[in-house]
């Protein structure tokens, strides 16, 4: 039976990379795919484009906030064959567009794969994660590690001065950056404790 998949992580582990080789391996074997990314701060109506950092893309189809997915994909399907649905930037899904996309493995019989961030730079559920930890039927990790060698699960973000974001907006799209970090050095790094050492953005303010 067809299933919802949530592949999670933080930033810069690789999601991008595996949604890419996924869908390239059904469409290698003569499938077809349909990919979506989010177009929420995108400006214009044009297609989008999934890309890695390691160079690959493939052309996908926007979604933003009030969207039917269930009937975009099933108009899809009615006009050709479906195996398989890709969501990029899983984390801005709406809650009502996860139960879309666990329809359509429900009632059309297609599996989605959806990837994406679990927590935002604040450590806060995105609404599309907090939906997709709830009702997928697999919950898949993307490891990647801290600078620490430990497993990194928390996300910072650099501002264009280069210093940790405490505050603002849940996304920020501009020479924002964002850097992968587990708890313990995430939590040094945002102020919620005091540093042990002089390693990573905290400790050069300090050691200034």
């Amino acid at each position: 039976m067809a299933k919802l998949y949530f592949h999670y992580a933080t930033m810069n582990a690789g999601k991008t990379t595996m949604l890419l080789q996924a869908s390239y391996n059904y469409r290698e074997r003569g499938m077809e795919t349909m990919l979506f990314i989010a177009g929420h701060y995108r400006k214009d109506d044009s297609a989008g484009v999934i890309s890695s950092r390691i160079g690959l893309e493939a052309e996908a189809e926007l979604f933003r906030d009030g969207d039917d997915l269930f009937a975009r994909i099933d108009d899809h399907r009615r006009h050709g064959s479906l195996h398989c649905v890709f969501v990029d930037e899983a984390q801005f899904l709406e809650e009502e567009q996860v139960w879309q996309l666990a329809r359509v493995a429900d009632r059309l019989g297609i599996p989605v794969m959806c990837y994406g961030l679990r927590t935002d730079f604040q450590g806060k559920l995105f609404s599309g994660s907090k939906a997709l930890l709830a009702i997928a039927d697999e919950l898949r990790e993307v490891r990647t590690i801290c600078r620490c060698g430990r497993k990194a699960t928390m996300v910072v973000r650099l501002g264009p001065d280069g210093k940790v974001a405490r505050q603002g907006a849940q996304v920020a799209i501009g020479k924002d950056v964002y850097v992968s970090l587990c708890r313990r050095h995430w939590e040094e790094e945002i102020g919620r404790v005091e540093p042990e050492d002089l390693i990573g953005f905290a400790g050069e303010v300090r050691g200034r």
